[in-house]
């Protein structure tokens, strides 16, 4: 058996010089590979990373989204009940004459109205003519 350890050393030929370089060459072309599988790793873990930042920032956005629209309908019909309301209160002072007094100008006619029917005697359905 031949005892393991570095090679015998021989004398220099023309050959050797450049084996010695393939080695060197072999080798750097090692470290810069695993360097650049590093740098490949550390970029993947930071695109993941981006990746599900973007998917909780968009999940936000639907939600916010979905909030506003929510609160744009509400304050449509908001608008629309105070429309009405206040067609109403517009039609019920026009209705009453002055909002001050409480019958309005035509109250008396009403209650003439009311007593007297279509034929002139009274009754209920004088009021549904005027």
């Amino acid at each position: 058996l031949r005892p393991r350890g570095p090679p015998p050393q021989t004398p220099l030929q023309s050959g050797q010089p450049f084996k010695f370089s393939i080695l060197e060459i072999c080798d750097r072309i090692k470290e810069e590979f695993q360097f650049l599988q590093a740098q490949y790793h550390s970029l993947k873990l930071e695109c993941e990373k981006l990746a599900s930042e973007k998917t909780e920032m968009q999940r936000h956005y639907v939600m916010y989204y979905e909030m506003s629209y929510g609160l744009n309908i509400e304050m449509h019909k908001q608008v629309t009940v105070l429309g009405v309301r206040q067609a109403v209160e517009v039609t019920s002072v026009a209705g009453r004459g002055r909002p001050d007094s409480p019958g309005g100008p035509f109250s008396a006619e009403r209650v003439w109205c009311s007593e007297m029917g279509p034929d002139g005697r009274g009754g209920p359905q004088a009021f549904l003519m005027l």
